[in-house]
């Protein structure tokens, strides 16, 4: 006789009767567990200055670090200042960055954010978010890496598909609902967390997710947050 498998839920089981102050106690606690697995956590877009890391970081969309990382040398070797850069063919741009992957319109963001910091900045790359999202391609998650990574500035989280995905797996987000509500969980993380542990929250979420709290089949067991997880070993 067939024994019959527990279905596969399709959303983490959320503590949804959790009050405000016990989830930002539990918070405390995944931050303490956090800083014990990953005391160096960082961004793993190699760069050198603020303008490597933004474009880099513009080119890591729907692409892999490990393929940006592979890309940039050749870019920055090539074009190494955002005047260089601006002026470029298109076409150059578009050869070296095709294999991050939208390659086209990656290659007109990049030039046109870099003749707005020539134009408008004064060839630096802004340290506000204000100016940063005026930037073409540049949006509040961009805007919060360079902030964060490179200039030392907890204005935000940074909020990727792995911050997402434990975000509604720690139940650190009402939000039960809709994991790409990107704006949302954010809100719900910088309210839970002291804005000084921004940047290193948003870093160390996203290494606990690449190398633990895998998208499709969680390791539960190797956890060490599985205690303060209201989704532990509820995934096949």
């Amino acid at each position: 006789m067939a024994v019959a498998r527990k279905p596969k839920p399709s959303r983490p089981a959320l503590r949804l009767k959790e009050l405000p102050a016990e989830r930002k106690k539990r918070a405390r606690k995944i931050l303490a567990g956090l800083k014990k697995l990953y005391p160096e956590a960082t961004c793993a877009l190699v760069h050198r200055d603020p303008l490597q890391l933004l474009i880099a970081t513009i080119l890591s969309a729907q692409s892999t670090d490990v393929t940006v990382n592979k890309v940039t040398p050749v870019l920055f070797a090539r074009f190494p200042m955002a005047k260089a850069i601006a002026g470029a063919p298109a076409s150059e741009i578009e050869k070296i960055i095709h294999s991050t992957g939208f390659f086209r319109q990656k290659a007109k963001s990049i030039q046109g954010a870099c003749r707005k910091i020539v134009e408008e900045f004064g060839g630096r790359v802004p340290d506000t978010m204000e100016q940063l999202v005026t930037l073409p391609g540049v949006a509040r998650k961009t805007a919060n890496v360079v902030l964060g990574t490179a200039f030392g500035k907890n204005e935000g989280v940074v909020v990727d598909t792995h911050v997402g995905r434990l975000a509604m797996r720690l139940a650190l987000t009402t939000n039960g609902k809709d994991s790409k509500d990107a704006a949302k969980i954010e809100r719900d993380l910088m309210e839970l967390f002291p804005q000084t542990e921004w940047t290193f929250l948003g870093h160390a979420l996203i290494w606990h997710g690449r190398r633990v709290c895998y998208a499709r089949k969680p390791n539960c067991a190797a956890c060490l947050l599985s205690k303060h997880c209201p989704s532990a070993f509820t995934f096949e």
